[in-house]
């Protein structure tokens, strides 16, 4: 087997671009902390991170014979790890302002038919019980966001947890309630 860690990136390209598991290993050697550093310091979510780079290298395997790297790899990858990045912060921002936005319709709800009310109840108590079936701390820290209004700071000293411990349980608090909510949100609105 040849040493593809002496190989330059623009030799590594072609032979990805043909199956070779071994240049894509190398390739995914050389770039891969790299490019989860860069994630990281744009997200400052480690499991974000994660899977944008993974999800990178999953689309670098998967669409090899169909790459057209025209510059340097380097650029490339940074290119598509910057474009997941902005997908990611953007899908967070719009996922956020639903769920917001879905909640405050629920509590503006208060002068309906009493059909539309026992509906609502249910829709409500539905809500609830997703909520209530989130690990007990992202739970916590969820409640504390959305019913106190306390700041991340704030949160974070009242259970002495790290302000970025305090952001990672709301985004995936955040993302697991609209994984399950998903269809009724289409259905409210």
């Amino acid at each position: 087997m040849a040493a593809y860690s002496n190989y330059t990136d623009e030799a590594l390209v072609p032979l990805l671009q043909k199956g070779d598991k071994a240049a894509y290993t190398e390739i995914y050697n050389r770039y891969h902390g790299l490019l989860y550093i860069f994630a990281y310091k744009r997200l400052t979510d480690r499991e974000e991170a994660k899977d944008i780079i993974h999800e990178l290298f999953l689309k670098l395997w998967t669409d090899r014979d169909r790459l057209e790297i025209t510059g340097h790899l380097s650029a490339y990858l940074y290119a598509a790890a910057r474009n997941r990045i902005i997908n990611s912060i953007a899908h967070q921002q719009v996922a956020t302002r639903y769920i917001d936005s879905f909640l405050s319709y629920i509590e503006q709800v208060d002068h309906q038919s009493a059909d539309h009310l026992v509906r609502n109840n249910d829709l409500q108590a539905f809500i609830q019980k997703e909520i209530n079936s989130l690990q007990p701390r992202m739970r916590e820290v969820f409640e504390l966001s959305r019913n106190t209004n306390l700041s991340r700071k704030e949160i974070a000293e009242k259970l002495g947890i790290s302000e970025e411990t305090v952001k990672s349980h709301m985004h995936n608090a955040l993302k697991l309630l609209k994984a399950r909510l998903g269809d009724l949100f289409l259905m409210v609105f």
